[in-house]
């Protein structure tokens, strides 16, 4: 009772003899060695031997303990149970910002390495911990953050490529460039006062959740050109279109692009936003006007002439692949719509569903039922489907269809007639 006291004593915690500690380190009650482990005098060897303890609640108290010595982080860092090694985590992000100065250089040298322990930890949740207590550190050591942010899990990349600031230009456009954790990218273009070339690259992916991130992000500098781009790529997708429409640095001639194809409230939004002048106000409604007014005949006349082309080159013999390229250049949508249904046998529904799906498999394989070369179903994906770089289905040895023809057939099962 009297060692009980003194671990536990009601208003302040004592520090306590080795052959007491020993004793109570022994105890068959779980609860005494856990409490024994929480003391902040405990001594260092007591907490290491207590590492080994059988159970994971004795073990999750000695791994909160910032007077764990490092052998014993260690240890605790490679522990079978999960929460153990969260626990951990915690505590070393927690204690990393005070490790700075001469004095603490070896402390830190010993916290860093069971750091990269837990940062290379086999459950996705220890390493997302790490990359949350670290995302916004200026003492974290640089190898693992960029470890953190070449993560293949999003939980894990995404808060440091948000927010670190240690992560330079050249690091975001070598981590873009090398492939980011699926739904990452939408975390790159959100980061604060993102540079041109990242944006660029950003832009370029033609990743949808990214590129809309990218809009909304104010403080991002986008350059006029790329501006353009996705003002052009923006067209046939809805998401795009009120961020685009919130962009604070659109110019009149940008604003006008817009209006063209954007719902007539989004103009409203657009002209609010930028208090223009009735005179360009005036212009951009009697534009949404016309486009309302006129969008149902012009493009049932044009579609219905387009697909009419695809059907007497057909009848002629005489669609084939380079003309299938030539509008999908001009982006003649519904010749690419009515040949792809023509060369396949699949109706003209079902090609607009499968383009519109994004799927890089679905397309090659309605490419490869059109009898269209491998080069040709990478240009679809990428300029008709857009299709996400990391989803693109490439070419095997250069020129062939990398599926077999049952897994094609298999890919557009899903979209074919009943």
């Amino acid at each position: 009772m009297m060692v009980l006291g003194k671990l536990f004593g009601r208003n302040k915690v004592k520090a306590i003899s080795y052959e007491e500690s020993k004793l109570l380190a022994n105890d068959k009650n779980p609860k005494v060695r856990a409490k024994l482990a929480a003391n902040p005098h405990a001594k260092p060897e007591v907490l290491y031997y207590l590492t080994e303890d059988k159970s994971s609640d004795v073990r999750k108290v000695v791994a909160k303990n910032e007077n764990t010595p490092y052998q014993a982080n260690n240890i605790l860092a490679q522990d079978e149970n999960d929460e153990v090694r969260s626990e951990l985590a915690r505590k070393i992000c927690r204690l990393l910002p005070s490790l700075s100065g001469d004095e603490a250089g070896q402390v830190r040298e010993q916290t860093i390495e069971t750091l990269e322990l837990l940062a290379a930890d086999q459950l996705p949740a220890v390493r997302a911990i790490v990359s949350e207590a670290l995302k916004e550190s200026l003492e974290a050591p640089k190898h693992i953050i960029l470890s953190l942010a070449k993560d293949a899990e999003e939980i894990v990349a995404s808060p440091v490529l948000e927010y670190s600031p240690l992560l330079s230009e050249a690091d975001l456009l070598e981590i873009i460039a090398s492939g980011v954790a699926t739904g990452s990218l939408p975390a790159i273009a959100r980061r604060k006062n993102l540079a041109e070339d990242v944006t660029d690259a950003v832009a370029a992916t033609l990743e949808v959740p990214a590129v809309a991130a990218l809009l909304a992000n104010k403080s991002a500098r986008v350059r006029e050109e790329t501006l353009d781009q996705l003002i052009s790529q923006a067209e046939g997708i809805e998401t795009l279109h009120e961020p685009l429409v919130m962009r604070v640095d659109l110019s009149i001639r940008a604003m006008k692009r817009i209006a063209g194809f954007v719902a007539s409230s989004l103009v409203d939004k657009l002209v609010e936003k930028n208090n223009l002048s009735k005179e360009v106000e005036k212009e951009l409604k009697k534009q949404v006007k016309g486009k309302i007014d006129e969008a149902n005949d012009l493009d049932l006349a044009e579609s219905k002439e387009q697909e009419k082309k695809a059907e007497k080159l057909w009848s002629a013999g005489r669609l084939n692949e380079e003309s299938l390229q030539e509008a999908v250049d001009k982006r003649q949508l519904d010749f690419v719509h009515m040949a792809l249904c023509l060369m396949s046998g699949i109706s003209v529904g079902k090609v607009r569903a499968i383009l519109k799906s994004r799927n890089g498999k679905v397309v090659t394989a309605l490419c490869w039922k059109a009898k269209l070369s491998m080069r040709m179903a990478i240009k679809m994906q990428k300029e008709i489907a857009h299709v996400s770089p990391r989803e693109l289905v490439n070419a095997r040895d250069g020129v062939e269809y990398p599926f077999s023809d049952k897994d094609m057939d298999w890919q557009l099962s899903f979209f074919a007639d009943e």
